[in-house]
């Protein structure tokens, strides 16, 4: 069962993030082209694509193909950069979700805590009344 299937149980970020991506087509593809970039069909592909331009589109492919590889360098790490961005704006929204949810169970435990001492001490008020009093089996 992978992440996707229906049933699945996802943190409250999680969901808002795949749906804040689902309703943004820049935002998918931008997710696209990062993916892609980042694999090795992509760098078997560019080693193809440059091959292919040096021995065969130009004579002398240098100052062409450097510029066309900076170009794409300039482009690809403004991709990386969008996806760090969002990643970064992600993990915060998690953080600051996490931090309330933690807080309010902390909460719940210091109440429940108190609770457990304040019926503690009315049973032990009222099992062992003689001992409060002075009056225990010790001092007989």
């Amino acid at each position: 069962m992978n992440g996707t299937e229906t049933g699945a149980r996802h943190h409250p970020i999680v969901v808002a993030h795949r749906t804040s991506l689902a309703a943004d087509v820049q935002l998918r593809v931008a997710d696209a082209i990062t993916k892609f970039a980042g694999s090795m069909p992509f760098v078997y592909l560019h080693a193809v694509a440059f091959t292919l331009w040096m021995l065969f589109v130009e004579a002398n492919p240098w100052p062409m193909l450097t510029l066309a590889v900076s170009l794409e360098a300039i482009f690809l790490s403004t991709f990386v950069m969008i996806g760090q961005n969002r990643q970064a704006v992600f993990q915060q929204a998690k953080a600051d979700h996490d931090f309330v949810q933690q807080e309010l169970e902390l909460k719940t435990n210091t109440e429940l805590t108190r609770a457990i001492h304040a019926m503690t001490t009315e049973l032990h008020r009222r099992l062992v009344p003689e001992l409060d009093q002075g009056s225990g089996p010790l001092e007989q």
